[in-house]
């Protein structure tokens, strides 16, 4: 039941959310520092999530094939590898991690 309780208070959370950003008036929304962080937000959001699903399990952090894909794929990206050879590293080293017992 509290799985429910909590959809219910996130989808009006993000039903009021959306409402504020309709009714706040065009002077606030034209700031810099305000168009900034919208710009940001979806960024900081995704990499939350990303975060959360890479190394979460449950209440606990786990360091896993899927750590060890991340970090493989983030050094191909400080290597400038184009999006598709990032992709295909992260997933042949996780899977190589999965493999090999980790």
């Amino acid at each position: 039941m509290h799985t429910w309780i909590a959809i219910g208070v996130t989808a009006v959370g993000c039903y009021l959310v959306k409402y504020l950003g309709l009714a706040a008036p065009a002077g606030i929304l034209e700031r810099p520092l305000v168009k900034r962080l919208a710009a940001l937000l979806p960024v900081a959001l995704l990499a939350a999530l990303t975060a959360q699903q890479t190394f979460g399990e449950g209440q606990d952090l786990m360091l896993d094939a899927r750590a060890a894909g991340v970090a493989a794929a983030a050094l191909a990206l400080v290597l400038r590898a184009p999006f598709l050879l990032v992709v295909a590293v992260a997933v042949a080293v996780a899977a190589g991690v999965r493999a090999l017992g980790g």
